[in-house]
């Protein structure tokens, strides 16, 4: 007869989250792509939605970490201009059209993958155990791969986001398709980079206020801050530069 600890008694549990993570990936999914579908005040007010709950929670680590009132005015602050830039280049995307928005989300997403399969297969040194233990270099290289193969579907498919004169000519010429290469591998990396340090950064907030999520608004998922943390990255890095680039 089994023991007591050897009847797979963890096993519901185990399942119970998983189908808490499927259930709610489906309902962000079908909330968020519906809003982007809609666009216009739909879309405004699913991003405000959002960028409020985040807020919310950025507020509440920094609160665990900063004693200060100063101290909590400055992270507060910082929220403000970090989220509110991000949200900022999501409407804007928005207003050239569904595909733009997609874009980074796609690659981010990407990164991800690509990080998680590269990590488990490959394994290796770790980029910062102490802020993130799961995170490797080969983690790192695999999320860029996964951006870059999706910036290529992007590009080739939509020649979205590139000089057109690069398809000028058909067949593309050897000279073409080295641009085009260098160019995704590139960003693939930069994107992955980008969105890899937004993660550390929020792992290292929750580090440092002393919690395992940013919320427990997401069954199975956490926070809203957990969810978006890399993305928020992306964006805040593009928002900026296309300010200066403004200038």
């Amino acid at each position: 007869m089994a023991a007591e600890g050897e009847t797979g008694a963890p096993a519901p549990k185990k399942n119970a989250d998983l189908k808490a993570r499927t259930l709610s990936a489906i309902v962000m999914v079908a909330v968020s792509g519906t809003a982007l579908w809609l666009g216009g005040i739909a879309w405004t007010v699913f991003v405000l939605l959002v960028a409020t709950g985040v807020l919310w929670e950025w507020n509440k680590l920094s609160r665990k970490i900063a004693e200060s009132w100063w101290g909590r005015l400055v992270w507060l602050v910082a929220g403000v201009v970090y989220v509110g830039v991000a949200c900022e280049m999501l409407l804007m995307l928005r207003s050239e059209g569904g595909q733009a928005v997609l874009f980074p989300i796609a690659a981010v997403i990407a990164t991800d993958i690509g990080a998680y399969f590269a990590g488990r297969a490959l394994g290796g040194p770790k980029i910062a155990p102490r802020i993130s233990p799961s995170k490797t270099w080969s983690g790192l290289a695999g999320g860029a791969l996964g951006a870059a193969l999706v910036v290529f579907a992007e590009i080739y498919s939509f020649k979205y986001a590139f000089d057109h004169s690069i398809f000028r000519s058909d067949p593309w010429t050897a000279l073409e398709w080295g641009q085009l290469v260098a160019s995704v591998i590139g960003f693939g990396f930069l994107v992955a980079i980008i969105a890899q340090t937004g993660d550390f950064f929020e792992s290292w907030m929750k580090r440092r206020a002393g919690v395992k999520d940013s919320g427990h608004l997401i069954p199975g998922h956490g926070g809203l801050f957990d969810r978006v943390d890399g993305l928020l990255a992306v964006l805040f890095v593009a928002g900026i530069l296309g300010a200066v680039g403004r200038l």
